[in-house]
């Protein structure tokens, strides 16, 4: 293929794991990992009964948790992908049953282990006399201090087998509802039958007409599905608040943290910064309500509404080569990682029946390579979101050289990569820009900006108290919905029209039921907070950061979140960094307001 020439397949090419789930390949491996997972049981009942020949031991664990590590996760990816395209594919769905049972034959073992290396005597002369154990300690000493969580043998396999026709089907279900809802809508004189992501899209629609339909068609057509998506939703957050009892956290939010390697001051400081500047954002949001003809604040379905007449439409093409254009501003290594995603197939672009919503990257680590999910609008924010999620492709790009082990980042961490590479594109864009676009960059900028830190922050309440809510007994759907609506109206004030909110947001977000990943909404924040500080590095030394930036991202699977931050000079328990960070996007917030104004 011709340098810059786009590959023309918008569907991505899972062939590098597997031809098919009836080739050889795959049915070999899915009997294999039996076999891994044997052979691990056996080799735990030994070397759990003494501390004899422990470097040795060590040295086998990680050796024989990356085979299984690196196996599990090249049938897993195949089993998930094909099923966030098709949630109905029924050998995906079969097999990703008998995967799920596979896998808890191992919680035991993995246990008795886990507990085996944590009361090992002067683990740090233990670890200084092997290469591969001192390349390792990081994890080691995760594994250390992660124990004391950690229920007996016996109770860890019960837990594990239980959550496959717990949380793990519950989620199924949900993924099920929404990926096959079907939205009425009325187009043209007649009503018709469209995907949920097809009408989310009309979200970014010019006509004012279009958005405010496709809004009330979307919360409309949650009715077909509530009940359903309810259920999951208090079967995932009741299983996790069992859990965590059990394991002796204090609270789902304390689990999350002690697993992002991050602690509760540094998360404090940040959502304090965060609240004081919501008045800010309300001010934004009123502006763009008056723009758009609105009197009482922004209405929910306007949240992406385009302020002027810029021609803010990209094909995909064109938003591919904007993005490599963009990328290369930067760094040629960033392009060109773009470039190899682009024409190798490693995309799947547009929306289409019984495809989940939203977009993802998903890091292959035994291959070196990603795949990414899109639902391609050809809008400016289409754009945006391919830049972040190349940007979570580049994150694994730089992790290739450390080993499985030694490639897995916390949460907080995990949106960094992708929110920074969506401020180089936003912030080159402008500087080529005509007024209009210009605006209408810096308002996409203002936008997702708005999106990561205010409605984040109203997704972290109403996660907080689903949680409390949840302790005494299932809710229904007015009690989840009325949640949703609280939260929205705490974070956002009086920025949105009180009259026209979404307190469906609850259904077809998917970090909701992720049982073994709460509060998955504070690390955007983090994410794009840390990117912020990372840009005015950037600003000031262009040079040499490029190469500090994939230095950094290459260290974050092997350190907590204050000790990666401190390498490149922050300290994140320092409430003054996340408010510096917060004035760049108030100081486009005055400048978007008074360009609005001329």
């Amino acid at each position: 293929m011709i340098r810059g020439e786009l590959s023309m397949e918008l569907n991505w090419s899972l062939n590098e794991m597997y031809p098919s789930f009836n080739s050889d390949e795959f049915k070999k491996d899915i009997e294999n990992i039996g076999e891994v997972i044997r052979d691990i049981n056996d080799w735990a009942k030994d070397i759990v009964k003494n501390n004899d020949n422990v470097v040795i031991k060590l040295e086998e664990y990680i050796e024989k948790f990356t085979t299984f590590i690196d196996l599990s996760s090249k049938l897993g990816m195949f089993i998930n992908l094909n099923l966030s395209v098709n949630t109905k594919d029924k050998d995906a769905l079969k097999y990703s049953d008998i995967l799920d049972n596979k896998l808890t034959d191992l919680v035991e073992a993995s246990t008795k282990i886990q507990r085996w290396i944590s009361n090992i005597d002067d683990i740090d002369a233990v670890i200084n006399k092997s290469k591969l154990l001192e390349e390792h300690e990081f994890i080691l000493k995760n594994i250390i201090e992660a124990s004391k969580y950690l229920l007996s043998n016996k109770e860890e396999s019960i837990i594990a087998s239980m959550q496959n026709t717990g949380s793990n089907a519950w989620l199924k279900l949900k993924d099920n509802l929404i990926s096959t809802l079907k939205v009425d809508i009325e187009q043209d004189g007649k009503i018709n039958e469209l995907p949920l992501t097809v009408v989310l899209n009309m979200s970014h629609d010019k006509n004012p007409k279009v958005r405010k339909k496709a809004y009330e068609a979307e919360i409309a057509s949650y009715k077909k599905v509530e009940d359903g998506v309810a259920a999951a939703l208090n079967g995932i957050k009741g299983e996790v608040l069992t859990i965590c009892e059990f394991r002796g956290y204090n609270s789902p939010l304390e689990k999350t943290l002690v697993e992002s390697r991050m602690d509760g001051e540094s998360l404090d400081a940040m959502l304090s910064a965060m609240k004081e500047s919501l008045p800010v954002f309300r001010k934004y949001l009123k502006r763009k309500g008056e723009m758009l003809g609105h009197n009482n604040g922004l209405p929910f379905y306007d949240l992406y509404a385009p302020v002027c007449d810029a021609d803010m439409k990209f094909t995909y093409e064109e938003g591919t080569k904007f993005v490599e254009k963009n990328f290369r501003t930067f760094s040629n290594n960033l392009g060109d990682f773009a470039r190899k995603a682009i024409d190798n197939n490693w995309i799947d672009v547009k929306p289409k029946e019984g495809k989940v919503g939203g977009a993802f990257c998903e890091n292959i680590h035994f291959l070196g390579e990603s795949r990414f999910l899109l639902n391609y609008g050809d809008s400016f924010s289409d754009v945006v979101t391919l830049a972040h999620e190349l940007g979570h492709g580049f994150h694994g790009e730089c992790l290739n050289n450390e080993t499985t082990l030694n490639s897995d980042y916390p949460m907080p961490i995990a949106e960094t990569a992708s929110t920074f590479c969506e401020t180089i594109i936003k912030k080159a864009a402008v500087k080529e820009a005509t007024k209009d676009d210009a605006l209408a960059i810096l308002e996409a900028e203002i936008s997702d900006c708005t999106q990561v830190i205010v409605d984040i922050y109203s997704r972290f309440l109403f996660e907080k108290s689903l949680f409390e809510a949840r302790k005494e007994s299932a809710l229904g759907v007015e009690e989840i919905k009325e949640l949703m609506l609280k939260s929205q109206r705490e974070a956002y004030g009086d920025g949105l029209d009180p009259n026209y909110l979404h307190p469906y947001m609850w259904t077809w977000k998917p970090h909701y039921y992720y049982a073994d990943s709460n509060f998955y909404n504070f690390p955007y924040a983090f994410g794009l907070l840390f990117a912020k500080g990372l840009y005015a590095q950037y600003l000031k030394k262009a040079d040499t950061f490029p190469k500090d930036y994939e230095k950094l991202l290459s260290i974050t699977g092997k350190n907590k979140m204050s000790d990666i931050t401190k390498v490149m000079g922050i300290d994140i328990h320092d409430k003054n960094f996340w408010k510096s960070s917060l004035k760049t996007v108030e100081d486009d917030i005055e400048m978007f307001i008074d360009l609005s104004k001329r």
